[in-house]
Order: C-alpha cells, then sequence, then structure tokens
C-alpha cells in the first residue's frame, strides 16, 4: 500500500540511491535518464528540497497537479524546492523517455543565476501548467542539455560551475521563450481561462457578501479558476497586457460607474458596498484609474 505522505529527498545523492543509480558525479546537480527507469512503487508522492526541470515524452501515467496527462510530444515541466509530484500506482511507465535535473540550491549560490531564477516566473506555476514543445523547441531544449551534460560527465575542474551555470541560463530563457509562445498559441483554452476570470468577478461584484468579504484578492481568483497565481499572472500580462490584481481594478471600477450613474448612493457609500473599509482609498484609486474623482464622474452625466 502507498504511503500517503511525501517522500522528502534533500540531496542529489539520495536520489541516486533511491534509483538505484551510480553515485552522481558531483553532489550539487543530477541528470537522470528516464528511458526504462522504474520507481518504488510504495512511494505515493515526492518533494524536493531541490529545483526540478524534466522533459518528458509518451507518459499517461504521471500526474501534474490534479490532473493527468497523455501526449505524444516533449512535455516540460519546473519544480522549485518544495513542490510535491505525484505518480499513479504503477510508477514511471517503462515506455516513458526523457530526462530529469536536479540542482541544490546550493549550487546557485552567490551567482547571478542564484538571484536571477526568481524572475523565472514558471518555476512557481503548478505541476499541472506545464510547457508543451514543438519538435524543433524539444531540440533545442535537448541540445542544450547535451551541452551541461558533457560539462557534467567531464573531470570536474575551477570552471565546471561557470560553464553549466551559463548552460542553465540559456535553458531558462528558452523556456519563458516557448512559454510566452504557449500563452499566444493555446488560444482556446486561454481565452476560456479569460472568459471564467470575467465570469469570477463579475459573479463576485454582483454578490451581496462583497460587503463582508471585501476586495477579491489574486490568490482568490487563482484559486477559483484553479491556476496557480504566478501562471494567471503571466497568461494575462502575456495576453492582455494586465496583472490579475489591475483586472481585479478595472471590474472594480466598472462597477463603481455603474452606481455612480445609475444610484443616488453617496460615494461612501458605494465604497463600502465595493468592500472599502475607507472611502478615502475608493476615491484615489478611481481617481487613478480615470483621471477624475467620482463626483466629478457622476457630475459629467448629469
Amino acid at each position: 500500500m502507498a504511503n500517503n505522505k511525501p517522500y522528502r529527498i534533500k540531496s542529489i545523492t539520495e536520489i541516486h540511491r533511491l534509483l538505484g543509480l551510480p553515485q552522481p558525479h558531483h553532489p550539487l546537480i543530477g541528470m537522470i535518464d528516464l528511458k526504462g527507469l522504474k520507481i518504488d512503487t510504495n512511494i505515493d508522492s515526492v518533494v524536493f528540497d531541490l529545483y526540478v526541470v524534466s522533459l518528458k515524452r509518451g507518459c499517461d501515467k504521471l500526474l501534474y497537479g490534479q490532473q493527468k496527462y497523455d501526449f505524444d510530444e516533449g512535455l516540460m515541466a519546473f519544480m522549485a524546492p518544495g513542490q510535491i509530484m505525484r505518480g499513479e500506482d504503477d510508477g514511471v511507465p517503462a515506455q516513458l523517455e526523457g530526462w530529469m535535473l536536479f540542482i541544490h540550491p546550493d549550487f546557485l549560490w552567490n551567482t547571478p543565476l542564484g538571484k536571477q531564477i526568481r524572475q523565472f516566473e514558471f518555476f512557481g506555476y503548478s505541476t499541472n501548467e506545464a510547457l508543451f514543445l514543438s519538435e524543433k523547441e524539444e531540440n533545442i531544449i535537448n541540445g542544450i542539455i547535451e551541452n551541461i551534460k558533457l560539462e557534467y560527465n567531464s573531470n570536474i575542474d575551477k570552471f565546471s560551475q561557470d560553464v553549466i551555470i551559463a548552460q542553465l541560463g540559456v535553458l531558462f530563457t528558452y523556456a519563458q521563450r516557448f512559454y510566452e509562445r504557449q500563452f499566444l498559441t493555446r488560444k482556446i483554452t486561454n481565452s476560456k481561462i479569460i472568459g471564467r476570470l470575467e465570469e469570477v468577478l463579475t459573479a463576485y461584484f454582483n454578490n451581496e457578501e462583497l460587503l463582508s468579504k471585501g476586495l477579491p484578492t489574486v490568490q482568490y481568483i487563482a484559486r477559483t479558476l484553479n491556476i496557480s497565481t504566478k501562471y494567471l499572472g503571466s497568461l494575462l500580462k502575456q495576453l492582455t497586457g494586465l496583472t490579475t490584481q489591475q483586472h481585479i481594478h478595472e471590474k472594480l471600477i466598472e462597477k463603481a460607474k455603474e452606481k455612480l450613474t445609475t444610484t443616488d448612493l453617496t460615494v461612501s457609500e458605494i465604497a463600502y458596498e465595493l468592500g472599502f473599509e475607507h472611502s478615502q482609498s475608493f476615491s484615489k484609486l478611481f481617481k487613478t484609474k480615470t483621471k477624475q474623482s467620482p463626483l466629478a464622474f457622476r457630475s459629467s452625466f448629469n
């Protein structure tokens, strides 16, 4: 019977020992080939204290977040330390191909990439928000990995870390480019997300519970859409040019304009109904967005 508690992996050596592989060439970075690989079926889920980059092909048994994926093209995923990966009862299937790259945070310590890695938001995406690669993109990624593998399998010297980190920087930059392509090309899926966002915001601002709940948060919106806050923010920024918070404010101003032009409520009453504790905060936001005070906007309709 599988153990429901996530199995925590703290080192590259531990991964190799768990998979019955030889000792890693480097204590802080490792790479494994997934072809024909089997994992301990008593382990239901794993949490890594490492950065994990993987490219998988031909898998119909691996779960990413709450979803199961069946794919033929390369599927690339990124995990920051602390994220959980779950597998099905039969472990990783024999027909699975690809690789996994493990990077201990100490490998990046005191390097430019160590500071820059936080800018690559895909490390904050949920694992069900993987990157689907075209054949050309997959070849580019695998070419970079071959360069890393070549350096990894060579004798370690004072240049080894710098060379590998430079290649990792290129790898992450290409991944960022390909994610932006995915936001643009997966139009149906992404349009549904944007449409659903509009529905969620409309329902929220029409709900009488707005008075007790206050303004919706980015976390609430993402949770309702079943998507990570970072993925949602990246998608919206790419497709609409606005952040999630800006979308919330746009809907808020739309609702405020409706109340200012169709009711006799005071500005303070409208602010209260829209979830503001202080009417000054509402007036300041309204003026920032419309270049008019609420009273000036109302007067322009009279």
